[in-house]
């Protein structure tokens, strides 16, 4: 029982890490997603299966699963988008541990995904506390501190999926591009001359193949594809679920708003950083005796995480609107490698 396991399970993809007792990568492993939320339990299973025996086949270990002998783990985390209730984790708990041969218990670790970008608390003796910020195709905020080596949750906010939430993530910024196009197109209506020019309404009605921008509202609306049905990569937006036609185009508004500094993009950008913002104060101010699990930045670390966060220009976009709220972390980072990172965090734990 000499390594250590750490599983991300998301939304696209599922990366494991396997660490040897000083905290060196020994073994990666990849599979599709395994976001709970969007899949059945043996669906999820069996992903994180096909990464954990790749991780362990690249670290020259037994990579059959369940392991006929002795488990070579000492601890396992999984950190898995979706898993938001005690009900959720659960139900996992026990393939999880039939999977890796380790027992219900301390040593095996089902939590958020969001738990995996704390893990850098460990790595500051001046701060107890830690907020995560994750900007990807969703988005969430959660707060923790630090007891005893255990990360304990304080609070969270978003997280909710595309149809109730996730501003500041993927699918926000598409669809705030979309409603910014309209509205400017609204406005143009009704004054002299042509709109101005956009090089985020240009790209977008490129992407969609249309030439009149009202054209976007039957491309946004018009019934998913049938179930199954796989479009390629460079497939008209119509051709994806209606999730992905908004949350696939954030890559065209960042290269609008930062390499043509397209002034209409850069305020989407602006509007959907400042929805981050809002979600997370949730968590975040001088603690109360009402709500006493607010976390003050000044004694914690910011870790960033997900696609969007990992563009530099947005996450000082956000630092930017959390500063002109007064709230200013001790440390940022950005969290590129959350299954790495938790699996060195769990070697130093036990090593402490």
């Amino acid at each position: 029982m000499s390594y250590f396991l750490c599983v991300d399970c998301g939304g696209s993809k599922t990366a494991v890490v396997i660490a040897d007792r000083d905290g060196a990568l020994v073994g990666r492993g990849y599979a599709g997603p395994s976001n709970l939320t969007y899949l059945t339990s043996d669906a999820y299973t069996q992903a994180v299966k096909a990464a954990v025996a790749e991780a362990l086949t690249a670290a020259s270990l037994p990579s059959e699963l369940p392991p006929t002998g002795p488990t070579p783990f000492n601890i396992a985390w999984f950190g898995v988008s979706g898993a938001d209730s005690p009900a959720v984790i659960k139900s996992v708990l026990q393939p999880l541990s039939t999977l890796i041969g380790i027992p219900i218990g301390p040593r095996l670790l089902v939590t958020n995904d969001t738990h995996l970008l704390a893990a850098p608390i460990r790595l500051y003796d001046d701060v107890s506390h830690a907020v995560s910020i994750i900007s990807g195709t969703g988005a969430i905020a959660v707060s923790f501190k630090e007891e005893k080596g255990q990360l304990i949750e304080c609070g969270r906010a978003g997280g909710w999926g595309w149809i109730l939430g996730d501003e500041g993530g993927g699918y926000d910024v598409g669809r705030e591009a979309v409603r910014r196009i309209l509205m400017t197109h609204d406005q143009a209506s009704v004054k002299e001359g042509e709109a101005i020019p956009s090089t985020l309404r240009d790209k977008v009605l490129k992407r969609f193949g249309i030439t009149d921008v009202m054209e976007i509202l039957r491309c946004v609306y018009i019934p998913d594809p049938q179930p199954g049905t796989a479009a390629p990569p460079d497939a008209l937006p119509e051709n994806f679920a209606r999730e992905k036609r908004l949350s696939t185009l954030s890559p065209i508004v960042f290269e609008a708003a930062f390499e043509d500094k397209d002034p209409l993009a850069i305020e989407v950008l602006r509007t959907c950083a400042k929805s981050l913002v809002d979600t997370a104060m949730t968590v975040i101010g001088v603690p109360t005796t009402e709500k006493p699990r607010l976390v003050d930045s000044k004694d914690a670390v910011l870790s960033f995480g997900g696609s969007l966060a990992g563009i530099e220009k947005y996450r000082e976009l956000v630092l930017e609107d959390l500063a002109q709220r007064g709230f200013v972390f001790k440390h940022v980072l950005f969290v590129d490698d959350a299954a790495l990172t938790g699996a060195v965090s769990l070697a130093a734990l036990v090593k402490s």
